[in-house]
């Protein structure tokens, strides 16, 4: 075993004096060590409870014969980051966690891995470790947080908030509707209840093979979750046991499985991000032209929260990520013959799941959309691509044609859209906040919501080297790249150039001639760094585009 180095032979008896001082003894050194990833803080609702989940799989491990080891992690809050600096933080900690992992792991030389990851950065974080450090590992997220139902049957979520503030200072809202809102929305423990990012890659962790069926869907407050958190222990031993790694579970066929139920389910945008940096850890090949083929030909299944009324647990009900699965296999979109951390083949693992309630879980023959929930755009102002959440966009704004209104970072866009200075019609343009120009490639809630709040998300696209949240709705347009700070097209975009943006012919241009373009390009210069110290400063002078996953080179 790999921990043999640490707990082995006379040579190591200092090691095991360690080991005795915090209340180990030989037995449980003789047996494999099971390192457990465990974020749990108090200032994240996905991750408040993880300890309970910590400790149901320290009993798994214990009864399959192996020794448990936790140890802690960071993780940030996007919702309480969002709209402030706060942000900038929140994909820089994605690294920061899969280095922590990575250090933790092989500086003690585990035989295993169990991650249980919360919210949006902390999921690909450890995914991204697991990937890396290639030594039996297994995944278990926080599991969704239940949307609340008021009287009129409305379902509240934390998306609901951020709408309700845009309504309030649009007229449409009272401060009392904002009050009830703010106390109810986020019920208890959880990952935010919609197909916002932490839940879309707990889906995705179950989809691509790491993590059990049920993963996705098991809502945080269900004993079913703490019955996973065992069986999860247990698997672990049994994954060290047999020498299964994730290289053997991460290929390339498993990349393109994750798209497919990406498609289907309609996930965050975000997910594009973090499948890419997970795969450049697993050393597969994943860019934005096979997102947009796997998008094209894979229909969309489900229409969760922001892009429709239903949510997690409404999935869950309805069959789960397994009953999706299955239905992508019958229909040929997802290879069923791919291994597990079950231990068998997808096929066999979700072969007794059925859709159950069809008005949640489409059939392919009867589906919301014959294309993906996302798609890849490309133009004169995304030469290397741009993502939208297609299924959260209206009909009408699939193609929009408006003049530009640009704002040169996401705190100047708010104060517009609040201070009324956006007119329907126009395109919001948002640069400077990418990875690098951010630094930190901000999500942006804000923005987003109160357009939708002020009731202009039927006519106001926005576009940004920046984030979009899962829980974004509307033509939001993230992810343009080449990003501003780096001298991309959008950096050039004035105030007044019309923009047209087609959706379902995947393109996003600004009606500016090339040779304007170059001229303009001549008179711009790079902007001085935001930030000049600490680990963002680091962090932008490293950090790749967003096209390849805004990795850390």
């Amino acid at each position: 075993m790999r921990s043999d180095i640490v707990t082995k032979n006379m040579e190591k008896a200092p090691h095991r004096s360690l080991f005795k001082a915090m209340g180990y003894v030989d037995e449980e050194l003789a047996r494999p060590l099971i390192g457990i990833a465990n974020p749990a803080n108090e200032i994240v609702p996905g991750h408040i409870h993880l300890d309970k989940i910590s400790e149901a799989v320290k009993a798994g491990i214990r009864m399959a014969g192996g020794t448990p080891v936790g140890f802690g992690t960071i993780g940030v809050c996007d919702g309480i980051a969002m709209g402030h600096q706060g942000m900038k933080y929140s994909l820089a900690s994605r690294e920061l966690i899969a280095d922590s992992c990575e250090t933790m792991a092989m500086a003690h030389c585990f035989d295993g891995m169990v991650f249980i990851p919360g919210c949006d950065k902390i999921i690909p974080g450890m995914l991204m470790a697991a990937a890396r450090l290639d030594i039996p590992s297994i995944v278990i997220t926080a599991g969704p947080m239940l949307s609340y139902e008021t009287v009129d049957g409305r379902q509240l979520d934390l998306n609901s908030v951020f709408e309700v503030v845009g309504a309030v200072k649009a007229g449409k809202a009272t401060d009392e509707e904002l009050s009830f809102c703010e106390d109810n929305a986020c019920p208890g423990c959880g990952s935010c209840s919609g197909m916002f990012t932490a839940n879309s890659m707990s889906c995705l962790s179950e989809a691509i093979g790491l993590a059990l069926p049920g993963n996705g869907t098991i809502p945080a407050v269900y004993a079913e979750r703490i019955r996973l958190a065992k069986h999860v222990g247990m698997k672990a031993v049994e994954l060290v046991n047999k020498d299964i790694r994730p290289s053997q579970i991460l290929t390339e066929k498993a990349f393109h499985n994750a798209l497919a139920v990406d498609m289907a389910l309609g996930c965050s945008t975000n997910s594009v991000l973090h499948l890419t940096a997970i795969a450049n850890e697993a050393g597969v090949k994943l860019n934005l032209d096979m997102i947009n083929e796997i998008s094209s030909k894979v229909p969309n299944l489900c229409r969760l929260a922001p892009a429709g009324p239903y949510h997690v647990q409404d999935l869950y009900k309805a069959g789960g990520v397994q009953a999706v699965i299955k239905e992508l296999i019958d229909h040929g979109y997802y290879d069923g013959s791919l291994m597990t951390v079950s231990g068998t083949t997808m096929a066999e693992a979700v072969k007794s799941a059925a859709i159950r309630n069809p008005d949640i879980i489409k059939k392919c023959s009867e589906p919301y959309s014959k294309t993906g929930g996302i798609a890849v755009l490309r133009g004169n102002i995304a030469p290397d691509g741009a993502v939208v959440k297609r299924s959260a966009v209206l009909e009408k704004m699939l193609v929009h044609r408006g003049p530009a209104k640009v704002f040169d970072s996401e705190d100047l866009a708010i104060d517009a859209i609040y201070g009324g200075q956006i007119s329907k019609g126009d395109v919001v343009v948002i640069r400077y906040e990418g990875p690098k120009g951010g630094p930190g490639m901000r999500e942006m809630l804000s923005p987003t919501s109160a357009i939708a709040g002020m009731g202009l998300d039927s006519d106001v696209a926005l576009i940004t080297d920046g984030r979009f949240s899962g829980a974004t709705r509307g033509a939001a347009i993230g992810h343009v790249s080449p990003e501003a700070a780096n001298g991309g097209n959008i950096a050039l975009i004035k105030n007044g150039d019309m923009i047209s943006i087609n959706i379902p012919q995947g393109t996003i241009n600004a009606e500016v001639s090339d040779e304007q373009l170059l001229q303009r390009k001549k008179n711009w210069r790079e902007p001085e760094p935001k930030i000049t110290k600490g680990y963002l400063a680091r962090y932008a002078k490293s950090v790749s585009s967003a096209a390849e996953g805004a990795v850390v080179k």
